[in-house]
């Protein structure tokens, strides 16, 4: 793979990084009163699709939507101005983390409901069918999601209707505190599952942003070229505590040990690495790049900080009923 391209998929990841260990470091001070949902360890699968797809293509997300957002191409000052709770997010203060959009950008919605998104995200690739458009859809899920009854559904109009949507799922091995053991038949893989039900379905490594790169641009391809539809499982493993800015190992359901085995495969350290292996020169222009996205997230925590709440009539609009 090209240096340069490594360096774009590095500088991605660390951006979503440095966010949320930012949102991390504010969030105790109570001007953030939102739940939020970290996805600290997991960058490598939200980075490796940006590189794949493109401005016009959809993605929709989950509780967990931040990297994903980003990736996407989400605006960075809306996306904390909505945290903070401000007129100026992108949902205009009223949805907060686990509720993001930025539709000039394909970027389509998060709801904190588990696989409230799946059809929606099934139901964009559908309108790219009858438009005869060659968008494709991108739907984020966790493990978890697969146990929704809605998912099968999805996947199973998707397979029957041939529509260009990529199921990405991010296996982080827990749903809240629950493991996969106690959740899931023992000897399950889930891609194995899906493929079952006809969709194309593999697995990955999703601590490996190059490998992710590489399915990404197979997968995102046969999409797009009218193939059907794509299940794709990446093992990856979230580092903070499931819905805050804490760490949580000392509730006992992972180990230190486990957690410090995925630390050791940590995303953007293993790029890190994979670029300097092949030239020593560019700690340079990483640590420029670091620099550059910390500035960047400084503008956009006081643009937050600095930006009014909604007005109280605002509370009614936007609404919609079904009478």
């Amino acid at each position: 793979m090209k240096q340069d391209l490594i360096l774009n998929l590095y500088r991605i990841m660390k951006r979503i990084r440095l966010v949320e260990e930012e949102i991390a470091l504010q969030y105790p001070k109570w001007e953030m009163r939102c739940p939020t949902h970290l996805s600290i360890g997991q960058e490598a699968v939200a980075a490796a699709l940006s590189m794949c797809i493109r401005k016009d293509d959809f993605a929709v997300s989950t509780h967990r939507g931040h990297a994903h957002y980003l990736a996407k191409g989400g605006s960075l000052k809306s996306m904390i101005a909505e945290i903070y709770g401000k007129s100026t997010g992108c949902s205009r203060g009223k949805g907060g983390s686990m509720h993001l959009i930025d539709k000039d950008v394909g970027f389509m919605g998060t709801s904190a409901i588990v696989g409230n998104s799946i059809p929606i995200g099934v139901g964009l690739a559908l309108s790219a069918h009858l438009n005869f458009t060659d968008q494709i859809s991108c739907v984020f899920l966790g493990d978890g999601a697969t146990e929704e009854g809605v998912f099968y559904e999805s996947v199973n109009f998707a397979v029957l209707k041939n529509l260009p949507v990529i199921f990405i799922c991010e296996n982080n091995l827990y749903s809240v505190y629950s493991p996969l053991e106690v959740r899931q038949p023992k000897g399950r893989k889930i891609s194995k599952m899906v493929e079952s039900i006809g969709a194309t379905s593999l697995s990955g490594d999703g601590n490996d942003v190059t490998n992710c790169y590489r399915i990404f641009r197979n997968s995102v391809n046969s999409v797009r070229s009218g193939l059907g539809p794509y299940f794709i499982e990446f093992f990856t493993y979230r580092y903070k505590e499931h819905c805050g800015h804490e760490y949580d190992n000392n509730l006992g359901y992972r180990s230190v040990a486990e957690f410090e085995t995925w630390k050791k495969r940590d995303p953007i350290e293993l790029c890190k690495k994979q670029l300097l292996e092949t030239d020593l020169s560019l700690i340079r222009k990483l640590d420029k790049i670091d620099q550059i996205i910390k500035e960047e997230i400084s503008d956009a925590f006081l643009f937050a900080q600095n930006s009014p709440f909604p007005e109280p009539q605002e509370a009614f609009s936007g609404l919609y009923a079904d009478s």
